[in-house]
């Protein structure tokens, strides 16, 4: 039997408010460096879930992208993370690929018109930027090749537009093949991940970001127990030439 793989776990529908007009390219720096973060996230390992969630939770953000497609606009709903306190976010490139309009919404429910500073396509991962009204909590970028077959991972994002959702499960499998494009060694999670997860952080116990959310085997409307997230040194990679 073959499996179907959905590289596009974005949730979609209508979506009142957004502002029109083409999102807008500027330069940004080297994001491969290291991430501002908190100090609650500077712990070297979180006790439990609970104190993990609470400390990574404000880094995540909801993105919704106004697409122009023939005949219709379709609005994205996906997720993302901040990665620098002065309004730099990741999420999945196919989330905000051809819209002309992107939002960002805070966890503290702020929305902001974003700029999409840099996509490959390729490898499914953007950068956007935001210019928010003080400094953002952001996320620690972890390193992913050193990620181990069952290691506990919590997947967050805002799966069928529900803000704030977490999951949790463990590394499955590393380097999985599936035929994603010429970046194809993906983390495999038993994490739930369903439609609106895309882009959002896999984090370790350590509140590290060690994947973007990005397919999952299965449905395009239900949770399979198999996803797979971009290892975060792919991501790495890929800035640094965008």
């Amino acid at each position: 039997m073959r499996h179907r793989v959905i590289f596009a776990p974005a949730l979609t529908g209508m979506l009142l408010g957004l502002l029109s007009g083409c999102a807008t390219v500027e330069s940004t720096a080297n994001l491969s460096k290291p991430a501002e973060t908190s100090t609650a996230l500077l712990n070297t390992q979180f006790p439990s879930f609970v104190e993990l969630v609470k400390a990574s939770l404000p880094s995540v953000v909801n993105i919704s992208s106004k697409k122009n497609q023939p005949g219709s606009a379709i609005v994205s709903l996906g997720s993302g993370f901040i990665v620098s306190g002065d309004g730099a976010i990741v999420t999945a490139n196919h989330v905000i690929a051809n819209a002309e309009a992107v939002i960002v919404r805070l966890s503290d429910r702020e929305s902001y018109r974003a700029n999409i500073i840099a996509a490959d396509k390729d490898a499914d991962i953007a950068v956007l930027k935001i210019e928010p009204q003080k400094p953002l909590p952001a996320v620690r970028l972890g390193n992913s090749s050193a990620v181990e077959t069952g290691e506990w991972v919590i997947a967050i994002g805002n799966p069928f537009g529900l803000e704030k959702t977490v999951t949790a499960g463990i590394i499955s499998a590393k380097g999985r093949v599936i035929g994603s494009g010429k970046y194809d060694e993906l983390l495999q999670t038993d994490a739930s991940i369903n439609p609106g997860n895309s882009g959002g952080p896999l984090l370790n116990m350590r509140g590290e970001v060690i994947g973007i959310n990005t397919a999952i085997i299965g449905s395009s409307t239900s949770h399979s127990g198999i996803g797979f997230a971009i290892p975060i040194d792919t991501v790495r990679s890929i800035i640094d030439h965008l």
